[in-house]
């Protein structure tokens, strides 16, 4: 029997003792562009996935071994796409789809392949960990995540973690330098990951370098639910892209 989610055709799998999934477009449709969900899947595919694969998108994702960004997801992830890529014919350049600390994941990972990238989604992403998780500023301290990164990263406190120069935000001049579009998708009311100590940081370097950006701000939402009330806009943005 042929394997679906969300009424497309998917494969699944085991890629380098991880699990994945790759979702292909119905086949009249299909167009060689891949969008790839860097973390937390199937939650909320509406917000961009859906649209996408309506417009002839792949979708794939690979589990990751944390949340963080590390440097074995990453070159797992890397390699992920490589094969995808060869395996089902598509083009060498991807869109990431990162949603919280998915939006992380996908700022370091082509801040690291940018030659893999051809723009980024991003959703309220966490870019501050000195917002997100330690709290230190307006949003809420969040001491599950804080155990969790410091666990990931091998850490024993948050003073190592003060001194950590491998955030998402110590990465922003390598995507502004790439020229890596971006489209991002925040609320206003984001009390987990606020869009002024983290979002913003990325809107402002990509504006001030002359980079193209595309910000979306949706009045009264909090950190969930991901997406926008008209995610076509954001579909549209990424096609773009491809062109």
């Amino acid at each position: 029997m042929e394997e679906t989610w969300r009424g497309f055709a998917c494969r699944h799998l085991v890629f380098e003792e991880q699990e994945a999934v790759v979702v292909c477009p119905k086949q009249e449709k299909a167009n060689g562009f891949l969008a790839v969900k860097t973390e937390y899947w199937d939650a909320f595919p509406e917000a961009v996935e859906l649209p996408l694969l309506e417009e002839g998108f792949h979708l794939c994702y690979i589990r990751n071994e944390n949340r963080w960004g590390t440097d074995a997801d990453l070159d797992r992830k890397a390699r992920f796409l490589r094969w995808v890529q060869k395996e089902w014919g598509l083009q060498e350049k991807c869109v990431l789809v990162g949603m919280s600390c998915g939006g992380l994941i996908a700022m370091k990972l082509a801040a690291r392949y940018p030659e893999l990238v051809r723009c980024l989604y991003l959703d309220a992403p966490v870019v501050n960990y000195m917002s997100c998780p330690c709290g230190f500023g307006i949003g809420e301290p969040l001491g599950e995540d804080l155990t969790e990164i410091l666990d990931a990263l091998g850490m024993e406190s948050v003073s190592e973690l003060l001194a950590y120069r491998d955030m998402p935000l110590d990465h922003i001049g390598e995507l502004v330098e790439q020229r890596i579009p971006v489209v991002m998708v925040a609320g206003d009311s984001d009390r987990t990951v606020p869009y002024c100590e983290n979002g913003i940081l990325v809107e402002k370097a990509y504006r001030n370098a002359g980079v193209e950006i595309e910000v979306f701000i949706e009045p009264g939402k909090d950190h969930h639910p991901h997406g926008m009330r008209k995610p076509e806009r954001a579909a549209a943005f990424i096609k773009r892209q491809f062109e």
